[in-house]
């Protein structure tokens, strides 16, 4: 058996590889090839040539090394662009601004630059093209709202949505319904130019209305089912008067919906998801069997509650451990996006909860690792990626007089992982295709 050590070693290798399958840079470069004056995406042929003007912009995580692969590609045809991207993750690039502004809830920053690309879209024509490109994180930096709603309660609203475990369906839907620019309102905004979005993906099942909610396709759902999810999860209070009034309106029919499948400002769309979350996840698995390890894939386990996917990986793990179900030494790998109801008042994001989680499940097993990380380098606002555990991770809290039920139950696991030194850091990687769990088996 190995030392826990070589283990973690191990775990933080297979993650690595993972975030070098979800590069951003790549992703556009491998779905996009120049030939001669034009460029072919995915199979369609543009001609630059026959364009007044080239635009980009875009937003998200990854939205800085997307644009500049795309510089290294077609810089000279470029007439200009704005990017959005977070605190951190900015790439220097001449004839492109790039913008730092707040993720997971928008600030100023990011309003401001989403009034200069409506701004730019709103001059351009028939004549040019707009080269869109989105990544995790858009829905937060791509954050201009629908005239009526107030900034401070889009904020609001953003806290209590990502608080409260609704699934990222329905927090999507509402800020869909509340922006100028999501929801399909930025095609709209550029119609009718040209208009190709490169997408990396960071939700389950890839659907290209739910990245960064969905500024450039048809946005399936509806007002109405904005006033259930209301409803549903209490979020009718003073501190968001203008957005319930903006959404009774809206289903009321008294304001225009968001643009539906077969709206003709679609066609001139291209839409494009040029990574994913799969990726990584293959990535991961080769990486595994490379260092020796039986792999299992786990597909069914993407999305929940953090602290009952942990302990659903947990026992995938255990009774490998018990019974041999798989040739050890083996390595369980999944990828998706957990959900955080919080009911404490402690710090850390849905990886270091489902890490925590996840070490309360496995304590005392040896030769048993667990690493549950973001891709996006960043996990709730904190510092860390996630966490990496293992069966001592209880004790060593213990003999600093920690209780590791206590901190999960206050949310208060950054704290608790910080103590025991199981924080997984990464510092920003300028991608997201969702998270990643590793569980290693020796």
């Amino acid at each position: 058996m190995k030392p826990v050590f070589s283990l973690r070693q191990d775990a933080r290798e297979i993650f690595n590889a993972a975030l070098t399958a979800a590069d951003a840079a790549k992703a556009v470069s491998g779905h996009l090839k120049v030939t001669g004056d034009g460029i072919d995406v995915a199979g369609r042929l543009y001609s630059l040539r026959s364009y007044k003007r080239v635009f980009v912009i875009g937003a998200g995580k990854g939205s800085a090394l997307m644009c500049r692969a795309l510089v290294e590609l077609i810089g000279d045809w470029l007439y200009g662009g704005i990017i959005i991207a977070k605190y951190g993750y900015a790439v220097a690039m001449k004839k492109i601004a790039i913008i730092e502004a707040g993720h997971p809830i928008p600030d100023e920053n990011g309003l401001r630059a989403t009034e200069r690309i409506v701004r730019l879209l709103r001059q351009t024509t028939s004549e040019d093209l707009v080269i869109n490109l989105i990544s995790g994180g858009g829905s937060a930096l791509l954050c201009s709202p629908a005239d009526g709603i107030s900034f401070h309660e889009k904020q609001e609203i953003t806290r209590r949505l990502l608080s409260c475990g609704a699934p990222i369906g329905e927090i999507n839907a509402i800020r869909k319904h509340i922006s100028k620019v999501k929801g399909g309102r930025l095609a709209r905004l550029a119609y009718p130019s040209t208009l190709i979005s490169l997408i990396l993906s960071d939700v389950v099942g890839d659907s290209i209305s739910d990245i960064a909610s969905g500024p450039t396709a048809p946005d399936p759902s509806t007002f109405s089912e904005c006033q259930v999810i209301l409803e549903r999860y209490k979020l009718r209070t003073e501190k968001a008067v203008s957005i319930a009034r903006f959404i009774d309106k809206g289903s009321a029919l008294e304001i225009e919906e968001t643009p539906k499948p077969g709206d003709p400002i679609f066609n001139n769309v291209m839409n494009v998801v040029v990574g994913s979350n799969r990726l990584a996840v293959i990535a991961a698995k080769e990486q595994a069997e490379r260092l020796g390890y039986s792999v299992k894939v786990i597909d069914k386990l993407a999305e929940g509650e953090a602290t009952e996917l942990a302990a659903a990986h947990a026992a995938i793990a255990k009774k490998i451990y018990h019974s041999g179900t798989v040739r050890r030494p083996a390595c369980v790998i999944s990828g998706g996006e957990a959900t955080v109801t919080l009911r404490g008042d402690g710090l850390g994001g849905r990886n270091q909860e489902f890490a925590l989680a996840t070490a309360l499940e496995i304590d005392g097993l040896a030769g048993v690792v667990a690493l549950i990380g973001g891709t996006d380098g960043s996990d709730g606002p904190t510092e860390a990626a996630g966490g990496i555990v293992d069966g001592g991770t209880v004790h060593r809290g213990e003999t600093k007089g920690l209780d590791a039920r206590d901190y999960l139950s206050r949310n208060d696991s950054y704290h608790y992982l910080k103590a025991t030194d199981d924080l997984l850091v990464t510092g920003p990687t300028f991608t997201n295709v969702m998270d990643l769990r590793l569980f290693i088996i020796d």
